[in-house]
């Protein structure tokens, strides 16, 4: 048996984000060979004058764009409420429990904005053990649900 018979590209997973209930998120796991892929493809040469050579600058806004269309896939339970404890947003006149419709945008925005959902994400979509076992439909550790 060759390992690469078994090797699976990607999988996904629904995760709770931890301290917002009912906030959840499909995520894909991110193999190495992925994130590598993912940073040449935001790589940019440019001459140095100073030093007559080419130096490599990573674009963040193209590795972030990238970065979250490869791992956030879908949400479900984002209230507006919930927005005030990742990022700085003006609700005024909004239904505070109304929720956020997913799209790459706005996953994009919430990735590039908010430090703790980064974070989070970056703990999340490297761990495995988010990803192993027969369902796709797994928590995070330490915020796990019933099973039935």
């Amino acid at each position: 048996m060759e390992l690469k018979s078994l090797l699976v590209d990607s999988k996904t997973s629904w995760v709770e984000f931890p301290g917002l209930e009912g906030f959840e998120l499909e995520l894909a796991n991110l193999s190495r060979k992925e994130l590598q892929n993912i940073r040449k493809n935001c790589i940019q040469n440019k001459f140095n004058r100073k030093t007559r050579q080419f130096e490599e600058n990573l674009d963040d806004e193209k590795f972030v764009k990238e970065f979250a269309e490869k791992t956030v896939k879908n949400w479900k339970g984002l209230k507006l409420k919930y927005l005030e404890d990742l990022i700085l947003v003006d609700l005024q006149g909004q239904d505070v429990e109304m929720e956020m419709d997913f799209t790459q945008e706005n996953s994009q925005l919430l990735v590039e904005n908010s430090s703790e959902f980064d974070n989070w994400l970056n703990e999340v979509v490297f761990d495995l053990e988010n990803f192993r076992g027969t369902k796709q439909t797994n928590t995070a550790k330490k915020a796990q649900k019933p099973t039935g």
